[in-house]
């Protein structure tokens, strides 16, 4: 009984959508924005600081829903050049987030479709990746809604 029972909540766990299962907190991304801060600042169209930071990553203002490599005059990496090469019309969601900062080198082979190109961005996100894909919608007024 006690294993048919286990059977079926683990099966209703699984049914549930994977967005779903990862749903993101924004405070708690607002908080592991700080691990960030070192490379990319959050400033709005009109120059006020959102986040303060630094400048060696692109400003992540408005992110969410924007095409990857995006921002004029940004020197992005040839890893994400590849990707964006490979897929033009490809858009940053939460899903692309989530899956960039868990290993951004992996994410750009995966897109690019080539195994010898890298990341410029070297820092991985261990965990709270939905909550930090999360925060950053809330900076990205043009996002679609989902």
């Amino acid at each position: 009984m006690r294993s048919a029972f286990v059977g079926a909540l683990l099966g209703a766990t699984l049914a549930i959508p994977a967005a779903a299962q990862e749903a993101g907190d924004p405070a708690a991304g607002e908080s592991e924005f700080r691990k960030c801060r070192a490379c990319h600042m959050i400033q709005d169209g009109s120059g006020a600081d959102i986040v303060k930071g630094g400048a060696t990553g692109p400003n992540l203002w408005n992110i969410v829903g924007s095409p990857i490599a995006h921002m004029e005059g940004y020197n992005y990496g040839d890893g994400l050049l590849a990707a964006k090469a490979a897929n033009p019309d490809l858009v940053w969601t939460e899903e692309e987030l989530i899956a960039y900062v868990t290993d951004p080198t992996a994410w750009v082979r995966e897109k690019s479709g080539d195994d010898s190109v890298r990341s410029k961005m070297t820092f991985k996100l261990a965990r709270n990746q939905a909550d930090l894909a999360a925060y950053l919608t809330t900076v990205s007024p043009d996002a679609p809604a989902e």
